[in-house]
């Protein structure tokens, strides 16, 4: 069995399923901390194509005085309208996309709900979006499955409690993960080659490391096909 684990990202970009459709299953793993900036600080923020280029959707959340926080405990601040906001940018740019009308509705639905844990809102948009791309890959959230750990020992106990004798790291996985450590405890690493697809974009020339949306709503059903283009794992 191969396992995979990610932080719950919002609107995920589309390495982030590359990597979930190399899984049996795949772990999302919210209890570790909320990271706001930099490279890994996609739990709450994604970019989306627009005529001029892309431009980023944020959710805003309650961070004052909590910069340990778990990515399970970050509250969205909804004194902020950004339900609203977010629907109408996909909307506006994407109503011309030859699937966007497929897929409206449950976006739709979406930001009419209210949510008050970042987690909850993630989970619902990943789910959904695996299962229309047709990754059929067991879905885990690490804090209901009692995973726990940081960095490599994090990776052990997810295949320790997921039952997986394989774990595929990021191209990048290497730098946080100690690889002797984990074939010691018996779990075979290999690591995703990820090659970025180009496509059909619904407007002229190509912005990559979108939303996987601007994927899903331009190309349907040969998304997925398209998402693993160029993708090796070794």
């Amino acid at each position: 069995m191969i396992a995979v684990g990610h932080q719950p990202n919002y609107l995920p970009y589309l390495g982030f399923f590359a990597k979930a459709a190399q899984s049996d299953v795949f772990v999302i793993v919210n209890n570790v901390q909320f990271v706001k900036r930099g490279p890994f600080g996609f739990q709450h923020r994604t970019r989306i194509r627009t005529k001029e280029g892309w431009i980023w959707l944020t959710v805003p959340v309650l961070t004052k005085g909590k910069y340990h926080q778990l990515i399970s405990e970050t509250q969205i601040n909804n004194a902020v309208p950004w339900r609203r906001k977010h629907w109408r940018s996909l909307e506006l740019n994407y109503h011309s996309a030859p699937y966007f009308d497929v897929h409206a509705p449950f976006f739709q639905e979406l930001y009419a709900r209210d949510w008050a844990k970042l987690q909850d809102l993630n989970v619902e948009i990943i789910e959904y979006l695996l299962r229309v791309l047709g990754i059929g890959s067991k879905v885990v959230v690490s804090a209901d499955a009692g995973i726990a750990g940081a960095a490599t020992d994090l990776i052990i106990d997810i295949c320790k409690k997921t039952g997986a004798g394989t774990y595929i790291h990021g191209k990048h996985g290497g730098d946080y993960a100690d690889f002797d450590k984990i074939d010691a405890a018996g779990i075979v690493n290999r690591v995703l080659d990820y090659g970025h697809p180009t496509y059909a974009q619904c407007h002229p020339g190509f912005e990559p490391y979108m939303s996987v949306v601007d994927l899903l709503f331009n190309c349907g059903e040969k998304s997925l096909d398209i998402l693993l283009e160029g993708n090796r794992v070794t």
